[in-house]
């Protein structure tokens, strides 16, 4: 198997489940070593302990809203290994699917909470990886997970697609900044994928977001899975994209481009 992470070092926020944790072991198969940062500690540990040594695979509680936390989770990385060379800026949460503009909400609430973990979130993953990989002078692959409601206008979700939009920008405008320093910044956007975030926030089994994934994508025959945002994530983190930088990376089976919406 072709090792396309060794020697590197990775943080993955929201890496304790969902997507997250799909990368997190498919960079370890690919010989990374990786700080998982989440808020769900029991998850974490236990994922770190299903990989092996502390060497591997090691846990740091983290609140992407909290800035001290995010310098921990960093710093956690470069204490451990000396380094860090991937941030995967992956933590994220959904408003009320079915939700309206219009709606009798504390709007201002839902709109920090989201925006909040989504894009303060991937603003200080970015700020903070970006300074450890600048100060190395090695360079470096920052990634955040954007989604299809960062090109496309979701109907009930708002305030999702409003932070989508939004760190689109931030990783174009960082990919300007940290150029120079031989650091790339890239989103990769999921379609829909059976996460047990979409699962929870859609209220549907994992069958039917994968049946709706299926109706809006224009490629048939090939369902969306956890394991292709990953991939994706491992193509932007490992050197085989070393050119690519302020992409969008759809993984959205042409949804995005299939006028349904």
């Amino acid at each position: 198997m072709e090792r396309r992470l060794e020697g590197k070092v990775a943080v993955i926020t929201g890496g304790a489940s969902g997507i997250g944790e799909v990368t997190v072991k498919l960079f370890v198969r690919h010989s990374a070593r990786v700080i998982i940062a989440d808020l769900q500690d029991e998850k974490g540990k236990a994922l770190c302990a299903g990989l092996g040594s502390d060497d591997v695979a090691s846990y740091v509680h983290c609140n992407v809203r909290l800035e001290s936390d995010v310098k921990r989770a960093v710093d956690t990385a470069i204490s451990l290994h000396g380094k860090l060379d991937i941030m995967f800026n992956n933590a994220g949460i959904v408003d009320s699917f079915g939700s309206s503009i219009l709606g009798e909400d504390d709007t201002t609430a839902v709109f920090e909470r989201v925006m909040g973990v989504n894009v303060l979130g991937a603003l200080l993953g970015t700020k903070h990886a970006g300074r450890a990989m600048v100060a190395a002078g090695q360079g470096g692959s920052i990634i955040i997970t954007a989604s299809l409601a960062s090109v496309v206008g979701m109907l009930g979700l708002p305030v999702y697609s409003c932070s989508k939009h939004a760190v689109v920008g931030l990783a174009q405008s960082a990919a300007a900044e940290l150029g120079k320093h031989g650091v790339r910044v890239n989103c990769v956007s999921p379609g829909f994928v059976a996460t047990p975030l979409a699962v929870a926030h859609l209220q549907a089994s994992e069958e039917k977001v994968e049946a709706l994934g299926e109706v809006i994508s224009a490629l048939k025959g090939v369902m969306l899975k956890a394991e292709d945002i990953a991939e994706a994530a491992l193509f932007l983190a490992s050197d085989k994209s070393r050119f690519v930088s302020g992409h969008n990376l759809m993984v959205d089976g042409a949804s995005s481009v299939t006028k349904i919406f």
